[in-house]
């Protein structure tokens, strides 16, 4: 069975560097998991992409994946933000191929826990057995895959409002989360200020360095979204390890307007925040 790198990166307490896939195309994923981010996260939260089109870019990923290990490489593995913590959402997308989930507006502990019963098999959690695309993407048959599950899958909770900083001590402390997220557009939007992807306010840096050390505190990497390479290199010298750059919309627009800038023309126009 493929072991998932990342999970093994972050139990190390090592930095990983992946991207968002917000395209919804499989081939864009392919490509990009050529280029050697350790993962790529499929955006089914805010990205006009169904669960058909993200299962192939987890499929293509995965494959592309698999073949960079064969080549003496770790290779990238599918990771995917689901819209929304339900058991629903969580089961299809992980009973489908992927290798990990991003849960978003995590607050409490209880719906911490309630990521957990659904990410994990039992005795951990409740999640329901059936499928057959995780054991293919993890290149394993179902039964290695059933007993094996819950030692490669990783389990990310979003951190992106007030509420959670404030419960940061009781979210982090529930068994079987890997890792937390900064989304910091929507954590700068619930303390009043202007969403943005870096922040000097006072209560922004204040409440990065809180879920710093909370994370610290329960052994669970720390993860943030950034706009660029200078920002993620910042953040991982500060202690983030799990660090997103920008996403496939992103850095395909930013060269492009690179591109025609160097020749006096284009709009200059931002299109997307991330």
């Amino acid at each position: 069975m493929r072991t998932n790198v990342v999970r093994e990166k972050l139990r190390r307490g090592e930095p990983s560097v992946g991207t968002w896939l917000c395209l919804p195309d499989p081939t864009a994923a392919r490509l990009l998991a050529c280029v050697g981010f350790d993962w790529l996260t499929v955006e089914l939260e805010h990205a006009p992409i169904g669960i058909e089109t993200a299962v192939h870019a987890f499929g293509a990923v995965a494959a592309q994946g698999a073949l960079a290990e064969r080549d003496g490489g770790t290779g990238t593995v599918p990771l995917v933000r689901v819209p929304l913590n339900t058991v629903e959402n969580i089961k299809r997308v992980l009973d489908n191929g992927a290798y990990g989930i991003v849960v978003p507006m995590v607050n409490s502990r209880a719906e911490a826990e309630a990521v957990v019963a659904a990410a994990r098999y039992g005795p951990l959690g409740r999640r329901s057995v059936g499928g057959f695309l995780h054991a293919v993407n993890f290149r394993t048959d179902p039964g290695t895959y059933y007993d094996r599950a819950n030692d490669e899958i990783l389990v990310v909770v979003q951190a992106e409002h007030v509420d959670a900083v404030e419960r940061a001590d009781e979210i982090l402390s529930v068994p079987g989360i890997d890792a937390f997220f900064v989304g910091p557009n929507d954590l700068l939007k619930s303390m009043g200020r202007r969403p943005a992807m870096d922040s000097d306010d006072p209560a922004f840096v204040a409440a990065l360095d809180h879920l710093l050390a909370m994370g610290r505190k329960h052994g669970v990497a720390a993860g943030i979204h950034t706009a660029d390479a200078a920002a993620a290199r910042r953040r991982i010298e500060q202690g983030f390890r799990f660090v997103a750059i920008a996403s496939d919309v992103a850095l395909l627009l930013a060269k492009a307007q690179a591109e025609l800038a160097a020749l006096g023309l284009g709009t200059g126009a931002q299109v997307v925040r991330y």
